[in-house]
């Protein structure tokens, strides 16, 4: 139904070893690392998340969306609205709220858009993105374009006990790494179920699944709907660590990062996600502290460097950087 090598769903027994080991290193970074630096790989392992959520539709389902990002921010939205000025809230049933909310949004605004195909997909749904950004930037009920603070993460504490103090730092950071490994399981296991090989077939040839019996609408809103919740969920850590959320995490801007993500990292394995989120992260930081030279203020362009690095990879490493690695591994065996 779907060629796993060609696809890198399977991955190579070296590249396993590796994302072990980089499993690992992220266990120990906050023992060795800066607050501040720990913080930035929180915010990568955010982005991860969201970044394997849209690989749920670009990868496995072949539905490239340039309005992932609404989901992002809705949930972030919501943790701002449900916590109180003065103390915090729970985290066990805002987490589920802002999810579920994200979810609802998919649900209905995935009804109209996986009915269409192609280009015609991707506009719809940056339109819908487009509508759910300017609700919010031009209603100052909802924040404005000043976006909302969020004074406190929420609060674990369970029948008067507080497993987690995510005001701790390292606290935080080892649950949002408890959630990209949940996250990154739970893909991996959806996508050798059956639900996830038909979503691969509807990727290599729709009509066909079509034809074989497949309810290839249901199949598509159902993995709309489960990548807007898993966005919701990166949306909702991404307002707890940062304390704030505006439009923009709404804007055309995110859904392109998110892309430019999953590109770089490898499409169709959730491992590449992973990746292209930490490596598009580290590019950006790279690229924006480049110097000044003959007066020309070169990070001021990072953009450029960017663009002209994804293009570089689209050319010679199709498959992103986890492939190369692959490939690079393969010639190195065989040697």
């Amino acid at each position: 139904m779907s060629a796993p090598k060609n696809n890198l769903e399977t991955l190579p027994g070296g590249l396993r070893v590796a994302l072990a080991l980089g499993l690992f290193a992220l266990a120990a970074f906050p023992f060795v690392g800066s607050d501040f630096y720990a913080q930035m790989v929180a915010r990568m392992m955010i982005l991860a998340i969201f970044a394997m959520s849209l690989d749920l539709l670009q990868g496995v389902t072949g539905l490239v969306s340039l309005g992932h990002a609404a989901f992002f921010g809705i949930a972030g939205y919501a943790l701002a609205f449900m916590t109180p000025a003065g103390e915090p809230v729970a985290l066990w049933w805002t987490l589920p709220a802002a999810v579920l909310g994200s979810a609802l949004a998919a649900l209905i605004i995935g009804f109209f858009v996986v009915r269409t195909q192609g280009i015609y997909f991707i506009m719809v749904t940056m339109a819908f993105a487009q509508m759910v950004f300017y609700l919010f930037f031009d209603n100052r009920s909802l924040g404005g374009s000043d976006g909302l603070y969020i004074n406190f993460k929420p609060d674990a504490a369970l029948f008067g006990w507080a497993p987690l103090d995510l005001e701790d730092k390292r606290t935080f950071y080892y649950f949002t790494l408890a959630c990209m490994v949940g996250v990154y399981v739970f893909l991996r296991r959806l996508l050798f179920s059956p639900f996830g090989r038909a979503l691969a077939g509807i990727r290599v040839n729709e009509h066909r699944m079509r034809a074989m019996g497949f309810g290839t609408f249901g199949y598509k809103l159902a993995a709309f709907t489960l990548a807007g919740a898993l966005a919701g969920l990166a949306g909702y850590l991404w307002g707890a660590q940062t304390g704030y959320v505006n439009p923009e995490l709404m804007g055309f801007h995110m859904s392109a990062h998110a892309i430019m993500m999953v590109i770089l990292g490898g499409m169709g394995n959730f491992a590449g996600a992973i990746v292209g989120a930490f490596a598009f992260e580290y590019l950006l930081s790279v690229f924006k502290d480049l110097p000044t030279v003959g007066g020309v203020h070169i990070g001021k362009h990072w953009q450029l460097w960017m663009g002209l690095f994804i293009v570089a990879i689209v050319m010679f490493a199709p498959r992103g950087l986890l492939g190369l690695a692959g490939r690079l591994l393969q010639r190195k065996g065989g040697e």
